[in-house]
């Protein structure tokens, strides 16, 4: 793997929670799915992790905002990309939901939902690799690199684990066969 090294950085003080976990909504987010020239993923490692923290750039949905503008927003916010090197080629149907793990909840977020329901866009890069900068105004990822979408779902925080073989399987007929 390539890519670059920064800090890391706490996730806050736990909070009081309601009874159960059940009765807090789902964030709602989008992800993408980034591949380069070679089908090979984009995966970043999360600042606010010691330990291996991988995951594609993702993030909330603002009120009013439209979730394609806020993917492209969410990319270039995480990875420095302008929506100008980049093609949107694919969308799930529907959200993929996912819960976070118990003692996740009520550190982030302020508490307020359970885990995240997310849109995911398949968008091919254009650019070259000395166009991606993680040491952005909000740097997400500590490093990054470029890796087979084979080898996705193996690299990636264990939570997480089923909503990349769902984005996987939606975009499996869009992506190119040696990914």
């Amino acid at each position: 793997m390539t890519g670059r090294t920064g800090a890391g950085v706490d996730a806050g003080p736990a909070i009081a929670m309601p009874d159960s976990t059940a009765d807090l909504p789902y964030r709602p987010c989008v992800g993408v799915m980034l591949i380069n020239a070679e089908g090979d993923v984009f995966v970043g490692q999360r600042r606010d992790s010691e330990v291996a923290a991988w995951q594609m750039p993702q993030g909330g949905i603002d009120d009013g905002e439209d979730p394609q503008a806020a993917a492209l927003r969410e990319l270039h916010e995480e990875t420095g990309i302008s929506p100008d090197l980049v093609e949107i080629i694919g969308r799930t149907d529907d959200w993929v939901r996912y819960d976070l793990p118990d003692e996740l909840v009520g550190k982030i977020w302020g508490g307020r939902y359970r885990g995240q329901k997310q849109l995911w866009f398949l968008m091919r890069f254009h650019g070259t690799d000395d166009q991606i900068d993680i040491d952005t105004a909000h740097p997400e990822f500590s490093q990054w690199a470029w890796l087979p979408a084979r080898e996705l779902v193996d690299n990636i925080v264990p939570f997480k684990r089923a909503v990349y073989a769902s984005v996987l399987d939606s975009f499996a007929a869009l992506l190119p066969h040696s990914a």
